[in-house]
């Protein structure tokens, strides 16, 4: 948005240049700005556009080749205006590099997806940003390290209370830059202060083992360090949240963070590594320790190929993971990955089948089918088969489908133009391999994203059940035995989520068994999705096989090392060893 607007004049003296001293007739206002220099040397014009206009990115008019400027400022829509309260403007840099902004790539706008209009415009970050971030994230680690964890925990403690208060900002950006409602969108932000928390506890629980040597006057014990940088790579889907799995543990663990947001989220990145910079800031420490790029696919092979980067942390499909994986493999770095799902709910014949169709509804719909927990297929015993379909139908017409930031939207758009027509031939695809709709099915024509949340039915055996079509879509399976059921659940090349809905403790104790799912995340008579910080967060297969957040995922962030002490005056050897 663009304004041009009159106002009072003002005139200034600027100090630019050792040999000019060059006056300024100075029309101001946040809107415009006019510059007429009482001065014909062109050098003095070069330096007006080098120091006053390059750090504000505001666009430069000049008049019939005399010394005057029009500068015409970008502003918010007035429903974005809240942005600033984030640190976000109209254009904004996209490197965070040992504690200034700047950016020397391309210029993206970043895009509403409920009505694909420009919410802001951010410079990525070069390869030239890269290096130069890097190398003093490199010599920040240095430093880091050596602070005692519980005086990490503190710093992690204070970026928790800065993202607290600033909760309601975070996540309505959250929601007009990703698409998801704003509940799903606050609530994703204070996820991260969760993650703050149980860091907190952490630091002061980074325990080793003491374990019994053999050998007389001999100890021997665990010693965990940090690896000094771990690298995050994000997706759009939750742009923040797996920043703080991340971030909170690597940072408590000693090590420092370069974090690369995904490329459609650019000013997520940019307002939460504002207010980790300013507690950095507040405390005296290098602001290098928290990196940030905003970029492509550039930035994210620099960081795959990186070898000051210990440990990579890729969320992302799993074609993509792999790749990663095999990059970060050939220096002998460690790769942690949360990659696609193809996640199955079971309803059992003894099912609450109420409560099973209300997590459905979470499961399928939630975030736009966008999460990779997201309940893709629906697998229901033959005799509720048809009361399931029935109750399942009739919630789906109570879908609200619409802006995001709307009281009572259940359904928002999905995240970009590209999304919706895969949407597309997805339903395409669905129907030449036998899928009948039952609902839905069709994109909803808007200025937005929008498409209809679809309820398939198909045999189990289709190639397309197989694949992760990231949307809301819900294929709907019949199956006549709890065996037949797992199996069906466990066909597919992803193992992120699964669930059953029972009250059979023999079914529960099997499911969750050697004999059960074969997923990460194996639950019982809740949805799919939704997960508690608490728990590794992960899972097998084609999911990658990495845990974050809860449990014990923090020693994916240190290196373990077995030390053997020999306090005493002699040297036995191990295994009863005579050497001499």
């Amino acid at each position: 948005m663009r304004k041009q607007i009159r106002v009072t004049n003002v005139t200034l003296q600027w100090h630019l240049h050792p040999f000019i001293n060059g006056f300024i007739h100075h029309h101001f206002c946040p809107c415009r700005i006019t510059l007429t220099l009482f001065s014909d040397n062109t050098s003095l014009i070069s330096i007006i556009k080098h120091i006053y206009l390059t750090p504000l990115l505001i666009s430069l008019q000049v008049h019939n080749h005399c010394n005057q400027f029009i500068v015409t400022d970008m502003s918010f829509a007035k429903e974005n205006e809240f942005l600033t309260e984030i640190g976000i403007e109209p254009r904004n840099f996209g490197s965070f590099v040992n504690g200034s902004w700047k950016g020397s790539g391309s210029i993206v706008s970043s895009v509403n997806p409920a009505n694909n209009k420009p919410i802001a415009e951010v410079v990525e970050a070069s390869s030239q940003d890269y290096e130069e971030g890097m190398q003093a994230c490199f010599d920040a680690s240095k430093i880091w390290m050596q602070l005692p964890a519980p005086k990490r925990g503190e710093i992690v403690r204070q970026i928790g209370d800065a993202l607290r208060a600033k909760l309601e900002y975070l996540g309505r950006l959250l929601s007009i830059e990703m698409g998801k409602i704003l509940p799903e969108g606050i609530g994703e932000v204070q996820e991260v202060i969760d993650m703050c928390d149980f860091a907190v506890g952490l630091s002061r629980q980074l325990n080793g083992s003491v374990i019994p040597s053999e050998r007389p006057n001999h100890m021997m014990l665990e010693m965990w360090n940090p690896l000094g940088i771990v690298g995050v790579i994000t997706a759009f889907n939750f742009p923040c949240a797996v920043l703080g799995w991340n971030a909170c543990i690597a940072l408590v663990c000693g090590n420092c963070v370069v974090w690369k947001g995904a490329p459609t989220t650019p000013l997520i990145t940019i307002a939460m590594t504002k207010l980790i910079g300013e507690v950095l800031e507040k405390n005296k420490l290098p602001a290098a320790i928290f990196t940030s790029f905003c970029g492509g696919a550039e930035i994210g092979q620099a960081i795959a190929k990186d070898t000051r980067i210990p440990l990579v942390s890729f969320t992302g499909s799993s074609k993509v993971g792999l790749s990663v994986q095999q990059t970060v493999s050939q220096r002998f770095g460690k790769c942690l990955l949360e990659l696609s799902g193809n996640n199955a709910l079971i309803i059992m014949d003894d099912a609450d089948v109420k409560l099973a169709v209300r997590s459905v509804l979470f499961a399928a719909v939630g975030t736009a089918g966008q999460r990779c927990t997201t309940c893709r297929r629906l697998l229901v015993h033959e005799t509720v088969y048809d009361s399931v379909v029935d109750q399942l139908l009739e919630a789906y017409k109570q879908v609200k489908i619409g802006d995001p930031l709307e009281k009572g939207t259940l359904l928002g758009p999905l995240h970009t133009r590209t999304s919706r027509e895969n949407f597309e031939k997805g339903i395409k695809v669905i129907k030449s391999q036998g899928g009948k709709i039952l609902t839905g099915g069709s994109v909803i024509e808007s200025e937005g994203n929008f498409v209809q949340p679809t309820i398939v039915e198909i045999s189990p055996s289709a190639d397309v059940v197989k694949e992760e079509l990231f949307g809301p879509v819900l294929y709907v399976l019949k199956f006549k035995t709890f065996e037949e059921a797992v199996q069906i659940n466990n066909s597919v090349p992803q193992g992120l989520s699964s669930s059953i809905f029972t009250r059979s403790p023999e079914v529960i104790f099997k499911w969750i068994g050697p004999q059960g799912s074969d997923c990460g995340i194996v639950n019982v008579n809740i949805p799919t999705n939704g997960a508690e910080i608490g728990g590794a967060f992960g899972g097998e297969k084609g999911t990658g096989g990495g845990r974050e957040a809860g449990s014990d995922s923090w020693k994916q962030y240190m290196r373990r090392s077995t030390c053997t002490i020999n306090y005493g005056s002699e040297l036995p050897l191990a295994q009863g060893i005579n050497f001499g």
